[in-house]
């Protein structure tokens, strides 16, 4: 009887022993994390292929033409041209300090490698300037808005007539075409356009007839009127002219006739002698 309660005791410390070690062996459960907020993820470019919709929000702050540039990534080029020119301050200063209203043809990389080896290093630098400047207008033109545009376009390089700065843009359904005289470029993306602001990306550089056009040949003078010539056969009637006339003393002129009266009555006495008295005394 003994002997049962010891076997019975042990029995029930072996299983205690047992349930204990399975306890302990349990890898501990990890604490709890509290959920916590979705990250936000990083705010995209401003630059956009298509114009922005009616209504969307203006970016606070200063517009940075050379970051909308830099951020399309095709531009060095034309961004190396704007800041060795200065025209980029022109633009900034117009777009930020007196909100002004401008519109950007940006030519690609790619459309500078279309021009003939050392094109650019053969300009002066006031026609590298009015060379960039001809890519800019000083006012403000949506995409859909070069269908209505007034033609030709008004450029910062100035004078827009034939043989000078003439820049026309024609507008088809499903594209714009720019035409220089010389160049004849496609409006290929819309880079930016927030209502002041348009940069529209073309695929060639436009050249000006003013730097990159042969001159028109100089106007040669009117040649001088010729005179009428005469009819044959009539002689030219030449007027003759005026006879001057000494004024003449009135006694002067009364001895004179005297004279010439006293000579008329001789010459009379003579020849009535000679026909008359002559023949009967020589008879």
């Amino acid at each position: 009887m003994m002997m049962k309660q010891s076997s019975f005791s042990f029995s029930v410390i072996l299983l205690f022993l047992l349930h204990c070690t399975t306890t302990l062996a349990q890898p501990a459960a990890a604490p709890a994390v509290p959920a916590g907020p979705t990250a936000a993820p990083p705010p995209g470019p401003i630059v956009t292929l298509t114009p922005p919709p009616l209504g969307a929000p203006i970016p606070s702050g200063p517009i940075n033409v050379i970051r909308i540039l830099e951020q399309a990534g095709r531009f060095t080029l034309f961004i190396r041209l704007l800041k060795a020119t200065t025209v980029i301050d022109q633009i900034e200063h117009q777009l930020n300090n007196t909100n002004g209203r401008m519109t950007i043809f940006a030519p690609t990389d790619s459309a500078f490698s279309t021009l003939s080896s050392g094109t650019l290093n053969s300009l002066t630098d006031p026609q590298k300037e009015s060379l960039i400047q001809f890519h800019v207008l000083s006012s403000y033109i949506a995409q859909s808005q070069f269908q209505t545009a007034s033609n030709p376009l008004r450029t910062n390089a100035g004078d827009n007539s034939r043989y000078r700065y003439q820049l026309n843009a024609t507008s088809y359904s499903n594209s714009i075409n720019i035409s220089t005289g010389i160049t004849n470029a496609s409006v290929s993306a819309v880079i930016y356009s927030d209502g002041q602001l348009a940069v529209y990306q073309v695929d060639k550089v436009l050249l000006p007839w003013e730097i990159f056009g042969s001159k028109p040949p100089a106007t040669a003078p009117a040649p001088a009127p010729i005179a009428p010539a005469l009819a044959p056969g009539k002689p030219k009637k030449v007027k003759p002219a005026p006879i001057a006339v000494t004024p003449v003393n009135d006694d002067t002129t009364k001895v004179d006739a005297s004279g010439a009266a006293s000579l008329m009555t001789m010459q009379n006495v003579v020849f009535f002698f000679a026909v008359m008295v002559a023949p009967i005394i020589f008879s």
